[in-house]
């Protein structure tokens, strides 16, 4: 199933053609009918939106983030050129491994050596999509999904002398780069796409507020966090306050109640996480419900 990423649009109802796993364990009673807003940029938001849909909920797709390939791609066409050179290449997005990977393999084969690191399922789907696992070793930390979980694992400790490739947006976290360069890598990094705030109309959300339609809205970065904030205006910031939010990393919760934001749920990380969480969450406010 496709999803077109139109403002405040709802996907249309259906099963996806790769289901979520959570899709058949998950209590359809407890997200039946619920709308819920989902803020992950057009091009990755239709994995949580199709779980979301098997879960009998109206996904409402609201893309806090926009991804631009680069005007010059010469930088990306240069470092396909010295490929072979590096150790290990680290892609920080779903974003980075698609916009980077179209050029660099448009030009050449990824190399057999260059291990390739990386957070999140949803850049490990997008990794296999390039065929990346078949022809290289993947370093993917597997319960959390975020700069320090990666930066954790074992096969990032011993970085003497190593040289190490960054594919990122622009602008971001250093943290990798600065922690691998303390580790004694040579680090380079390169830009592979332009993200910025999209200039979207929140009428469809101030609506569905309006009208009491609006259950809760799911956040998963804290840049998308500052954008949707900025984005929303004076009266959506006061709906938002009241609404549920539900973001998978405790950075993102941290900066959500300092904007003052009164319903923060942290839960488990990636798409199935979130899914997890809200369906904890209806589950037991209709148990409450019902109990009163």
């Amino acid at each position: 199933m496709n999803f077109r990423a139109q403002p405040g649009s709802l996907p249309p109802r259906g099963r996806a053609d790769e289901p979520s796993a959570l899709a058949a364990t998950v209590k359809k009673s407890a997200l039946a009918e619920r709308h819920i807003v989902v803020t992950r940029p057009a091009e990755q938001c239709q994995h949580l939106a199709a779980a979301l849909v098997d879960a009998a909920a109206h996904p409402v797709l609201f893309p806090v983030l926009a991804i631009a390939p680069l005007a010059d791609i010469s930088p990306l066409l240069d470092v396909a050129i010295r490929l072979d050179a590096y150790d290990l290449a680290v892609f920080v997005s779903p974003n980075a491994v698609a916009k980077a990977l179209a050029v660099i393999l448009a030009r050449r084969r990824w190399p057999a050596h260059l291990r390739v690191a990386t957070m999140g399922k949803s850049s490990e789907r997008e990794l296999a999509h390039f065929g990346i696992g078949a022809i290289a070793d993947i370093i993917a930390p597997q319960d959390r999904f975020d700069s320090e979980a990666l930066l954790a694992l074992p096969e990032l400790q011993d970085m003497q002398g190593k040289k190490v490739l960054i594919f990122r947006g622009d602008g971001g976290r250093d943290l990798i780069f600065e922690t691998l360069l303390a580790r004694g890598a040579t680090v380079d990094f390169i830009t592979a796409y332009h993200r910025s705030k999209p200039a979207t109309d929140p009428a469809p959300l101030l609506k569905l507020w309006s009208d009491g339609r609006l259950d809760a809205v799911t956040l998963t970065s804290s840049e998308g966090l500052r954008n949707f904030w900025d984005m929303l205006g004076k009266l959506g910031q006061t709906w938002l306050k009241q609404t549920p939010v539900f973001v998978p990393h405790a950075r993102i919760a941290e900066q959500a109640r300092a904007l003052g934001l009164a319903h923060i749920l942290t839960t488990g990380p990636g798409d199935d996480g979130l899914v997890a969480g809200l369906v904890d969450y209806f589950s037991s406010h209709e148990q409450r419900s019902q109990a009163a």
